[in-house]
């Protein structure tokens, strides 16, 4: 559930998924402005990446989708929701471990003033990260929360009900969510990330030893160093769940109803997709 609450709209999958190449160019090309040389092998790296991940990942999403559905007619536990989350972890490793060549290559291409671009693009979705979940009274942040996890659960299950809503929130108000400690980690990656191109650029290293960089520096983002924020994050993990599982429980035939088709629906887009080049 948790998968398919972070999707976005059905009528807006396969156009995304069809356009992901150009769509992931230009999100990068917003961090490190690329130029004409870099940016005509990472287009053509992203096209493999796509025919990669549409052969060997949509049939796992698929799968993925099929075991929610068979879910959703009963009641759940949080185990079983993050069951579902659990089984979805190995795709983000897998496209990971996917992507990790075309970092390797692009990375000793960067430029000195190109990694000053990319810091001041991070110092600004910090400062936007900041401004969202550290500013501001309590209540409006916890009500901030409230309304992303509205954005998702309504595009499964349908308009929530006021008695649902007020689940939502005192679950919203129970969690141990430390905006401090999120920060903390995103603050490391940022300067890990920098850290790792400026070396990879300035100590004109080998092939081999660029490798060893790129892989530890996605390994530490995946798995954090910091103990502190690998246990927050495995708390918010299952009270997340347990969120899923509570309104889950709660939801109407109706809203069941509607659930089900919005998850055909994303099989159904997900099985085309599979089908076409």
């Amino acid at each position: 559930m948790l998968f398919a609450l972070a999707l976005p709209g059905c009528s807006a999958v396969k156009l995304g998924y069809n356009n992901a190449p150009e769509i992931s160019y230009w999100w990068l090309d917003g961090y490190f402005d690329f130029n004409s040389s870099q940016s005509s092998k990472l287009r053509q790296e992203l096209i493999s990446v796509q025919a990669w991940h549409r052969q060997n990942e949509l049939p796992a999403y698929v799968k993925a989708i099929e075991k929610i559905q068979r879910l959703v007619p009963g009641k759940v536990t949080p185990d079983q929701v993050c069951e579902v989350y659990a089984d979805l972890k190995p795709r983000f490793q897998a496209l990971i471990d996917q992507t990790e060549p075309l970092i390797v290559s692009m990375a000793p291409t960067l430029k000195p003033e190109q990694i000053v671009h990319l810091a001041r693009q991070l110092d600004k979705r910090s400062d936007k990260w900041r401004e969202e979940w550290l500013e501001g009274s309590l209540p409006e942040r916890r009500e901030r929360r409230v309304k992303q996890w509205l954005d998702r659960i309504e595009m499964l299950y349908g308009r929530l009900d006021e008695p649902q809503l007020v689940v939502l929130r005192g679950q919203v108000a129970e969690s141990s969510f430390d905006a401090i400690i999120i920060s903390r980690e995103s603050q490391r990656r940022h300067q890990d990330t920098l850290q790792t191109f400026r070396k990879i650029q300035a100590d004109k290293l080998t092939a081999d030893k660029i490798k060893s960089e790129v892989h530890g520096l996605l390994e530490r983002s995946i798995l954090s160093p910091d103990a502190a924020y690998r246990a927050h994050m495995e708390k918010l993990t299952q009270e997340n769940c347990k969120v899923v599982a509570t309104l889950h429980n709660s939801i109407t035939p109706a809203q069941r109803k509607k659930a089900l088709g919005v998850l055909d629906n994303y099989a159904s887009d997900a099985l085309t997709l599979m089908l076409a080049r």
